[in-house]
């Protein structure tokens, strides 16, 4: 009988980096529960009265209900928006890459990814104000856009996967280009898509320096936006700014935990096929 025999290395530094990332939620949930009395004795102990009052506070303070709205309307059109479109851009490419233009493109787009973001945020500040779309359709255009590059990473490794035997029955039997995207090829970037949409929807829902820079208006403030935003009106009481980090956080944790196995086989597939 054969037993594996356990790689404590490896356990100890799983142990480590999970300890790494839950001590910071433990901190986070234990402050949001105390009040400034509790956590003056000490940080790290669980609260001896629980002050479920402090995410009322934080809600009032921080207006979270309409910032609630505006990161959902920009993650939702965000997510539906990079998956009609960016799905389609790699499709040509994939199909394509034989031509040196589509290889060309590829590669351009893929190098996007490496260009450090402070150096275009200026330009886009005042492109973006110049053009009247410093707003929520400006903001979701970017979001589109800047996805672009890893989207295509991805999509083009796996469309690539796909036998060309099906769109050349389909198109046998009379459909066009467009007609066998959409009827024959995009059923069948699922898996793809479910990644693609996850990873939009937790970056739009979590980016905080993008609103920074292009919304101009306070309404149309996001979750990440208001807890800087507001962070002035409660700075000394860090119980109530902790509920306000936990109520924005919520949403995209939940998300992610009923969705993390649809990240990691998705992407697996992109990357490897």
């Amino acid at each position: 009988m054969n037993l594996r025999k356990t790689n404590w290395p490896v356990q100890i530094l799983i142990f480590l980096g999970s300890l790494l990332i839950l001590f910071p939620l433990y901190l986070t949930i234990t402050i949001a529960l105390k009040d400034p009395q509790q956590m003056a004795q000490s940080v790290l102990s669980w609260p001896t009265e629980i002050h479920w009052e402090n995410f009322s506070k934080a809600i009032e303070m921080t207006n979270f209900f309409q910032a609630f709205k505006n990161s959902a309307i920009i993650t939702v059109c965000t997510v539906v928006l990079t998956l009609l479109t960016n799905s389609m851009v790699a499709y040509a490419i994939a199909r394509n890459m034989h031509k040196k233009f589509f290889k060309f493109l590829y590669y351009y787009l893929v190098s996007a990814m490496f260009i450090p973001f402070p150096i275009i945020m200026l330009p886009i500040v005042k492109q973006t104000s110049s053009w009247g779309m410093d707003n929520q359709i400006g903001l979701i255009f970017l979001y589109v856009v800047y996805g672009l590059s890893f989207n295509i990473f991805v999509y083009v490794g796996y469309i690539k996967s796909i036998p060309k035997e099906l769109e050349e029955a389909a198109t046998m039997d009379g459909a066009g280009t467009w007609k066998t995207f959409w009827k024959v090829i995009f059923p069948l970037l699922t898996p793809i898509n479910a990644t693609v949409a996850i990873l939009t929807a937790l970056w739009a829902w979590n980016d905080f320096m993008l609103p920074l820079i292009i919304l101009s208006d306070k309404d149309q403030a996001t979750l990440p936006l208001v807890q800087y935003v507001f962070q002035g009106q409660f700075s000394t009481d860090y119980n109530l700014a902790f509920s306000s980090y936990i109520l924005a956080l919520a949403p995209m944790i939940i998300v992610y935990l009923f969705a993390q196995k649809w990240i990691i086989n998705g992407v697996t597939k992109g990357a490897v096929k």
